[in-house]
């Protein structure tokens, strides 16, 4: 056989073999048993634990010696690592990309869809291979319904990325958000514009027909005198909102930042508030007592402060810093149950572990408890029964990660292993 034709004939070997490799990569093994050093099962941490997963899911979890392994099981030894459930993002956006690298505006205005969807491709593998296997994600800020796409890509193991939960488009009062050009008429907006009886039942219907898992609202925006934060929809409008949502089994999220459209918000059946900046001890009562959960986003707060030049541990906290401080501290002092999400997106991802160190070292919760909220609090709030803890019969959204992240949450930063559905996609 000539050279030309051996090479002819190799290049078609692999081409056709390429579908087989790639499916290999994406199918789970028939059955691995995991043997980390401490298994963090969501809750508690039990060293001494081992981990059974056949096919997508975990069949058994508890002591090592206990643990029934099938003949033709292949172990991973992981010495002083921790296995946890995978992470749970709880604000995201993957459309979107730092602020000091591009502007919100221009990102919307300027940026090509095709060039925002191959950068956030990207940027959901980065996701994934930090250890969230599962990411809310809320509004594709401009990028119409290109989140769905994104979903399904993943979904089909076409591009590796966690799990999503997608919003879409969210829903905004008419001019309240932006872009905002005063000299420009009908400019391209960040969200979808919808009001009154009408428009905003077939704005959430259309949302929800696209592909909707939740739908957003923004229940105050910076448009009031000056830009600052104020009300938009009335209470009659995010009620109409939230049983239109519920009526196709949907929830809906909020961003709210001031302590009307936070309570406005609440009143109206909401599940979280993203954000509560402005949030006071009465609005956080009210939302304990209606079983509304807060994610408070802080690490969104502490980049775009840094963004517009705050020195952080040289200059003076920024008085948004503080409010957040003590936002943050009322709700858990009323006992509002807290969400784990970073408004990643405003910052780096893949750095989604930022809002988890913040957390801890800024605003002073305990590691174990943010831990908690990033799996199984996450799964319990986002209505995941299928995820978020280490049990016979939940999804094998597992990894591993060097050191005990219950006591130190920079362990969560040396991620050493990453399986979704049985699958691995990082392993030692």
């Amino acid at each position: 056989m000539g050279n030309d034709m051996k090479k002819s004939y190799l290049f078609s070997f692999w081409l056709a073999a390429l579908p087989l490799l790639s499916r290999a990569q994406t199918s789970p093994a028939p059955a691995t048993l995991l043997h980390p050093a401490a298994v963090f099962d969501g809750e508690t941490l039990h060293p001494g634990w081992a981990v059974l997963v056949e096919g997508e899911k975990i069949t058994a979890a508890g002591p090592a010696a206990q643990v029934k392994v099938p003949a033709g099981t292949r172990t991973l030894e992981l010495p002083g690592l921790t296995l946890l459930p995978g992470l749970i993002e709880g604000h995201s956006h993957l459309l979107l990309h730092p602020y000091n690298e591009t502007s919100w505006d221009d990102q919307v205005l300027k940026e090509p869809l095709a060039l925002r969807v191959a950068r956030a491709t990207v940027s959901a593998q980065k996701t994934l291979l930090a250890g969230f296997t599962t990411s809310r994600d809320l509004g594709t800020e401009g990028a119409g319904y290109a989140d769905v796409g994104l979903k399904q890509a993943i979904n089909e193991g076409i591009i590796p990325g966690p799990r999503l939960l997608v919003a879409t488009r969210a829903l905004v009062a008419t001019g309240s958000y932006g872009p905002r050009l005063a000299a420009v008429e009908n400019l391209p907006q960040g969200a979808q514009e919808a009001d009154g009886v009408d428009g905003i039942v077939r704005a959430v219907r259309e949302q929800i027909g696209h592909g909707a898992d939740v739908i957003k609202v923004y229940a105050d925006y910076r448009w009031g005198v000056n830009n600052a934060a104020e009300p938009t929809f009335s209470l009659e409008e995010l009620t109409l909102i939230v049983q239109t949502a519920r009526s196709a089994g949907r929830g809906v999220v909020a961003h709210a930042s001031t302590a009307e459209g936070m309570r406005r918000a609440v009143l109206a059946g909401v599940e979280t508030i993203e954000h509560g900046d402005g949030g006071t001890p009465e609005v956080f009562r009210l939302m304990k007592q209606r079983g509304v959960a807060l994610c408070p986003t802080v690490a969104a707060t502490d980049a775009t402060s840094q963004y517009r030049g705050w020195k952080k541990g040289q200059d003076p906290e920024p008085a948004r810093v503080t409010a957040k401080r003590q936002a943050l501290a009322a709700a858990r002092q009323a006992g509002v149950a807290l969400a784990m999400g970073g408004d990643v997106g405003v910052f780096p991802h893949g750095d989604n572990a930022r809002e988890m160190e913040l957390l801890v070292h800024d605003y002073g919760l305990p590691p174990l408890e943010v831990l908690r909220e990033a799996t199984s609090g996450n799964a319990r709030i986002f209505h995941l029964a299928d995820r978020g803890r280490v049990a016979p019969g939940l999804l094998a959204d597992l990894v591993a990660v060097a050191g005990d992240p219950t006591q130190q949450v920079e362990a969560l930063r040396q991620v050493r292993l990453v399986m979704k559905g049985g699958v691995l996609y990082k392993q030692p």
